[in-house]
């Protein structure tokens, strides 16, 4: 049997060569901690060290959108070349996945390495870039957002059915009447902070209603909080990034380009995107695995499941591509 070809040493190997998946389609996000990652006859492996042997594991790149390193890993330069030839986001990111940032900085960021191509496609940011230096263009945009990740949640939390078996259904009383009431403000609000505000109202309304739902009592939101429900919300929410990343940088938007979180804030984009799936799958999934007593791995495999069932990257694409190529306020 013939040796299978090293890109970096046989000439011939050029990234079209790879399967290509439709990165709206790609189904894996990659945590690793303890590890090294590196290429090997042309694919992508990561090394574990155990008492007794130095274990391989391959990681299927033309199927995987981001990988986030965690403590204890390093990547060879060869691996992060295969790794940017097939479209794959990587970040760097403390234990359980947060906080992330990138090896260069001092302070916490989000933060990507993202692959380095100048054939990116320029229709959807040029029709992002017609409209984003309007102040009303860009709050026309931001209200999209928000109708959009409304009717995410009422979507998914009217079909899945273990969902609605936790109490997480779209069609009760109190959650349709919380959705409404949503739906109406987004297009009263005349300013972007309004938006955020209102939006931060209805995710605390979401997290009572979560803790109510699964016998998870006295819960109080706090990012750097030790129980297990804020640690899978911030787990599950820096998944979610991994996903908005891979949208803005596929489409060819810079990160920078938020419509919600602040024109200044760096990579501020990725969570204007993350943010329109986190509520209707991370945070129910968060408080019901918080309430089960599950293990990250367990949460963490239960939220990529979740992702791919219900198309949630193909949802974040669609949006912001209605978004970037709405004809009614282009220039």
């Amino acid at each position: 049997m013939a040796k299978p070809s090293n890109p970096y040493t046989d000439n011939s190997f050029v990234s079209s060569d790879l399967k290509t998946i439709l990165h709206s389609k790609r189904a894996n996000i990659y945590y690793l901690s303890h590890c090294r990652v590196m290429q090997k006859d042309g694919r992508i492996l990561y090394l574990t060290e155990d008492d007794k042997a130095n274990l391989f594991y391959n990681i299927p790149i033309a199927n995987t959108t981001s990988i986030l390193l965690g403590t204890g890993t390093s990547i060879t330069q060869a691996a992060m070349r295969l790794l940017s030839q097939a479209g794959v986001l990587v970040g760097f990111c403390g234990g359980g996945g947060t906080p992330l940032f990138m090896g260069s900085e001092r302070e916490v960021f989000v933060e990507w390495l993202t692959p380095q191509s100048e054939y990116r496609p320029t229709e959807y940011v040029q029709g992002w870039l017609s409209w984003w230096g309007d102040d009303d263009k860009r709050l026309a945009a931001a209200k999209m957002l928000q109708h959009a990740r409304l009717a995410y949640l009422q979507a998914i939390w009217s079909k899945d059915v273990d969902l609605k078996r936790q109490g997480f259904d779209s069609s009760r009383d109190d959650i349709k009447a919380l959705i409404d009431n949503n739906i109406r403000q987004i297009d009263q609000q005349t300013e972007v902070m309004h938006l955020l505000q209102l939006e931060a109202r209805l995710t605390k309304n979401l997290y009572k209603l979560a803790a109510k739902n699964t016998g998870y009592d006295g819960f109080t939101r706090a990012h750097d909080g030790i129980d297990k429900a804020n640690g899978f919300l911030n787990h599950g929410n820096y998944l979610a990034y991994g996903l908005g990343a891979t949208t803005a940088w596929t489409l060819g938007i810079p990160h920078g380009f938020a419509v919600m979180h602040g024109k200044t804030r760096r990579g501020a984009l990725v969570f204007d995107i993350a943010d329109i799936i986190k509520d209707a799958l991370v945070l129910p999934l968060a408080f019901i695995c918080a309430s089960e007593n599950m293990s990250e791995q367990e949460f963490r495999q239960e939220c990529l499941n979740l992702f791919t069932k219900h198309h949630a990257l193909d949802y974040q694409f669609e949006a912001v591509k209605q978004i970037a190529m709405n004809k009614s306020w282009q220039v």
